[in-house]
Parts: structure tokens; sequence; C-alpha cells
């Protein structure tokens, strides 16, 4: 069976929520588990998981009060003042790396 660009979309969006591995989603809903892959894979290229985060007029303070995620050598400053709008775009960003170290 051949899919459009949209139902893919659709899928790999299912996926993504479901927090399945793509082998397990695509058996588990009558997709071919190759095939499958293959998608999130060729998705995972377009999207290059960096988000542009808008300049702000002024310079942070790099010892400003905030929170700080550690994670290895992966290091990120949250300032207290972060808008909700940047802070969804970091979250969505960390949330398509996990996923794609899931493939």
């Amino acid at each position: 069976m051949t899919y459009s660009k949209e139902e893919k979309a659709m899928w790999l969006e299912d996926w993504r929520q479901s927090g399945k591995s793509a082998w397990t989603y695509a058996k588990e809903n009558g997709l071919i588990p190759q095939t499958f892959v293959t998608w999130a894979k060729k998705f995972a290229k377009e999207k290059s998981g960096f988000v542009e985060i808008k300049q702000q007029e002024r310079k942070p303070r790099l010892n400003a009060p905030g929170i700080v995620i550690e994670k290895g050598d992966l290091k990120i400053h949250l300032p207290f003042g972060i808008s909700s709008n940047d802070l969804s775009a970091v979250i969505e960003s960390l949330e398509l790396s996990v996923r794609r170290a899931s493939i």
C-alpha cells in the first residue's frame, strides 16, 4: 500500500507520541516495520533537530538565576524569564533527539 506524505506524517506523529520503538509501533499498527523505520529515518534527516531561538534584546548573564539541566557533556541553562515559546521549542528539540536515539 502506498501512503501520501500527509498519511506518513500522521503515522509518524502518532508513533512519536506513543513512546514505542519504530519497529514495535509498525508491527502493532499493521505497517511494514522496515518501511516505517525508513520513513522515520528520512523524517529525522529532514528535521535538523536544532531550534532557532531569537536573540534577546539584552545579553543574558551567564550567572543569571535559572535552571540548569545536565546530561553527560550537555548543559542547558534556562533562565527564569524564558518565554513559554522558547521553552517549548527547547523541550520539543530534546524530545526529538531522544526519539532519534531510540530508532
